[in-house]
């Protein structure tokens, strides 16, 4: 009897082998950036800002009210008006840098001098020792 199992099985796998079918594979990509269908952009964006885990970093200044702006704004005005008065007095007037020399304004060093490329100011911070150079040519 086990002579008669194995032809058999081999004779029903030759039947069902020839009875499959085949279908050729082919892939189409998802996202069309590289070629897919672009009714999926929607779907892909919604999906990666679902599982975003990052937030953008929040600037203090748009959490201030309408008031604390106002404030904060007249006090820059406040200051740059006292700065513009005081250089007027050490330089004789906004503009008359003809005076060379070093003022020192705070925390501020500033130096004015004439090179061959023209005046020379420099504003060095004592505070954190940042330093700029601001060259007005002849």
């Amino acid at each position: 009897m086990k002579i008669f199992k194995v032809p058999f099985l081999a004779l029903a796998l030759f039947f069902w082998s020839s009875i499959s079918f085949a279908q050729q594979f082919s892939y189409t990509p998802l996202n069309p950036a590289f070629g897919g269908d672009t009714f999926n952009y929607n779907w892909l964006l919604s999906s990666a800002t679902s599982q975003n885990k990052l937030t953008a970093p929040v600037n203090p200044r748009d959490q201030l009210s309408e008031l604390e702006q106002f404030g904060s704004n007249l006090n820059r005005q406040l200051l740059s008006q006292i700065s513009r008065i005081l250089l007027q007095q050490q330089l004789g007037g906004l503009g008359n840098f003809d005076q060379e020399g070093t003022f020192t304004y705070g925390t501020l060093n500033v130096e004015i001098y004439q090179s061959d490329e023209g005046l020379v100011i420099n504003i060095l911070d004592t505070s954190n020792g940042e330093e700029t150079q601001v060259i007005v040519p002849n």
